[in-house]
Formats: C-alpha cells, sequence, structure tokens
C-alpha cells in the first residue's frame, strides 16, 4: 500500500492462528473464545467448561505445530473435531485424531499438546461424547462458509499497527451479537501482540501511537483481562477510549472489575443519559457545593418577636435529576487531577474539515462494500502467483 504518511483504509474482517507463537497465545486464544461464546444462562457445572478448553488447547497446539501454514486455522479445528468418534463400548476405539497423537506422543513424549490431550482422554467414553457434543455447539458459527472463509487466512496485519499511521477498520452488526467473539478475539491478540512488540522491538514505546476507538463498547464480547491491559498498554503508547451507552453495560459483562477499567481512564466524558447507576455515580463525582441558608421566624401575640438563623449547608453540585435532563449541547468533562467541569460540545460543522464529509456533501460517503469486495479470494490449498507491478 506504500509509505502514506497519512490513514490507510484496511477492510475484509480476517481472523486466524496467525498470531501464535507460543504455549501462551495458544491458552490466551482459547480464554477469549469460551470467555466469549458462552451462548444465554449462567452455565452449569465447570467440568464441561475445563474439558472443552483442554480439548481445545490441545487441537490448537497441534495444529499450531505440526499442521502446514495454510491448515492453521478454525476450518482444520473443526474438522478435527467432526472426526472424532466416540464408542462408549469400545473403549479401546481409536479415532482419526487418537492415531495422530499417538504418533506424536511416539516421536515427542513431552510434546505440549500431547500433554494436554492425555489429559482429555481421561474422561470416559459417555463423558467424552458429552464433551464433544459441547464444543460443537460452541463452534457453530464457525460452520457457516463465510466465517470459515474468513478465518482461514489473515490479512488484518495487526502485527504491522505501530510501525506506521494507519486506520483499521472493525465493523460488525449492531443488532446481531452472533459474531461479537470475533471482535473482541482481534482485539485480544492486538493487545498482546503490541505490547510484545513495544517492549522487544522498540525498547517499551511503540514509535506511533495506536488508539482503540471501540464504539459500543458493550457489543464487541468480553476482552479477557482487560482491566490488567488498561492499567498497562498506556505504557506502550497504546490507549482505549471505551465508548458506552451507560456504565451499567459495563458492569454487567466484566462484573467487579468494571469499577477497575473505569478507575484506569484519565479521562470521562458524560455526554448526557438517564440511567440510574450512571448518574448516581457521576452525582458522587461531582461532590457537594457550600451554600448559604437564612430561616426567618416571627411570633405574634402579646409580645411580637422575630428572629433569623444563618447557617452553611452542602448541597449537591447537580443531583441526579438535573443531571438527567442535562441540556444536550453540553457535557461534563472529568481529568485526572482536574475538577469534573461542565463544557460546550463541540460544534463539528464548525470544524474546518467539516466540508469534507459525507454529511456536508454525500460524494465523501465512505463506501466500505468497496474494500470489503475482492476480485480474487486467495484459498490456502490453491497456487497461485505474485507479480509486482511499478507504479
Amino acid at each position: 500500500m506504500g509509505e502514506n504518511p497519512e490513514t490507510i483504509s484496511k477492510g475484509y474482517l480476517s481472523l486466524s492462528f496467525a498470531y501464535i507463537h507460543d504455549e501462551k497465545d495458544i491458552l490466551k486464544l482459547v480464554t477469549t473464545l469460551m470467555a466469549n461464546t458462552k451462548g444465554e444462562g449462567n452455565g452449569g457445572d465447570p467440568f464441561w467448561e475445563k474439558s472443552e478448553k483442554l480439548l481445545y488447547t490441545a487441537l490448537i497446539g497441534y495444529i499450531h505445530y505440526e499442521a502446514p501454514m495454510e491448515e492453521q486455522n478454525f476450518t482444520t479445528l473443526l474438522e478435527m473435531l467432526n472426526s472424532m468418534e466416540v464408542r462408549e463400548d469400545d473403549e479401546t476405539f481409536k479415532n482419526p485424531v487418537d492415531l495422530l497423537f499417538d504418533e506424536l506422543e511416539q516421536k515427542e513424549p513431552d510434546h505440549f499438546a500431547v500433554r494436554q490431550y492425555k489429559k482429555y482422554k481421561l474422561a470416559a467414553g459417555k463423558t467424552a461424547k458429552s464433551i464433544l457434543v459441547s464444543c460443537g455447539a460452541r463452534l457453530a458459527p464457525f460452520d457457516i462458509k463465510e466465517l470459515r472463509e474468513i478465518t482461514a487466512y489473515d490479512e488484518l496485519e495487526l502485527d504491522t499497527l505501530g510501525d506506521r499511521k494507519v486506520a483499521l477498520f472493525l465493523i460488525m452488526s449492531d443488532t446481531d451479537s452472533t459474531f461479537n467473539f470475533l471482535i473482541s478475539m482481534i482485539y485480544t491478540q492486538m493487545f498482546n501482540l503490541l505490547c510484545e512488540k513495544a517492549d522487544d522491538v522498540y525498547g517499551g514505546r511503540l514509535p506511533v501511537h495506536v488508539r482503540c476507538l471501540i464504539d459500543e463498547m458493550a457489543n464487541i464480547g468480553q476482552i479477557p483481562n482487560l482491566e490488567k491491559l488498561m492499567a498497562t498498554i498506556r505504557s506502550r503508547e497504546i490507549s482505549a477510549v471505551l465508548v458506552l451507552q451507560a456504565k451499567s453495560q459495563l458492569k454487567s459483562i466484566y462484573k467487579d472489575n468494571a469499577d477497575t477499567i473505569i478507575g484506569n481512564c484519565d479521562s470521562q466524558i458524560f455526554l448526557g443519559g438517564s440511567e440510574k447507576t450512571t448518574l448516581k455515580d457521576l452525582n458522587e463525582s461531582l461532590g457537594k457545593e457550600t451554600i448559604d441558608m437564612y430561616n426567618t421566624g416571627e411570633s405574634r401575640g402579646t409580645s411580637q418577636s422575630y428572629n433569623m438563623n444563618y447557617q452553611k449547608l452542602g448541597h449537591d453540585l447537580m443531583s441526579v435529576d438535573q443531571l438527567a435532563v442535562l441540556d444536550g449541547s453540553k457535557c461534563i468533562v472529568q481529568v485526572r487531577g482536574v475538577r469534573p467541569f461542565l463544557s460546550d460540545k463541540y460544534d463539528l460543522t464548525k470544524h474546518p474539515n467539516y466540508r469534507l464529509t459525507a454529511d456536508y456533501d454525500k460524494k465523501y460517503w465512505f463506501d466500505v462494500e468497496k474494500y470489503l469486495n475482492h476480485r480474487m479470494t486467495l484459498r490456502g490449498d490453491e497456487r497461485y502467483q505474485v507479480l509486482e507491478t511499478a507504479p
């Protein structure tokens, strides 16, 4: 794409095993996958999730270390799971995956994938079949053709972010949450890659600041260990802007860690809203102001008397009901080390580049479909020739 100093847009959501480098990355990928594919409900016996995790770790470990590069994807993972036949009445039966691991164990008994698979194989036939059913249900979205193609190979080049100015758009449906886990997996891999790159290549700080504008934060799934990442990525020239409709959305996903995540945000902007938890937290953050109160009294009778009392009282700077009806043109800004202040929202029509936006002229509308459509889709099992042409 050249060394254009301006932003470069890259489309086509893609995700694969390309960013797995060691056992830690395998565990992180499995943790992210399971955290975001739980489905509805509170879940049942943790035994099943732990058993699934063992099997995913073993299979992905085998794929990463033993499979050809073009087969290192979720399609291969699904094929392995589909070939894992279990016979309850014959504990000695070996399915194709069992034979693969037996062969690997003979060559390398202490292989990471072999150790994980042997733990999974401790399960009896009926239990193993139940584990496989759970795995199949969890990975059901990957049976969709389009999703298999998306995850067959990688073209996001997440490990190049921070080297030069690039704009990467991750676009998902705001009404269908089926594939939200893909976004959270991308963010997880990106944060891990960039932190390692900053430490190992650039001495602790990326040369180009990477700013993640995460709109609709509550709708992209759960990013594991986000509370720790928010505290550590800043020193690597990485920042995350979390955009939420209400704080309660964050708490519903991250539970007790939500307060830690919010506490690691140096700046907070309240644009308006009516959610009670958000309003109550903001009311407490604003604090109180001192007001003067005068009480007067007068009594009439045979001897008329008059009295006046004066006292200072604390009063909410803005009450919950006042915050709920905040003027739409105003916002409240909280910056670390500075008292919260009321500010005008910026009028976008006054920006010097407003005339270059689609709101000003429809000819500037960004046609994302143009960047998502490819004249040719490359597949892992196809041969192709790359030709370099002069500009």
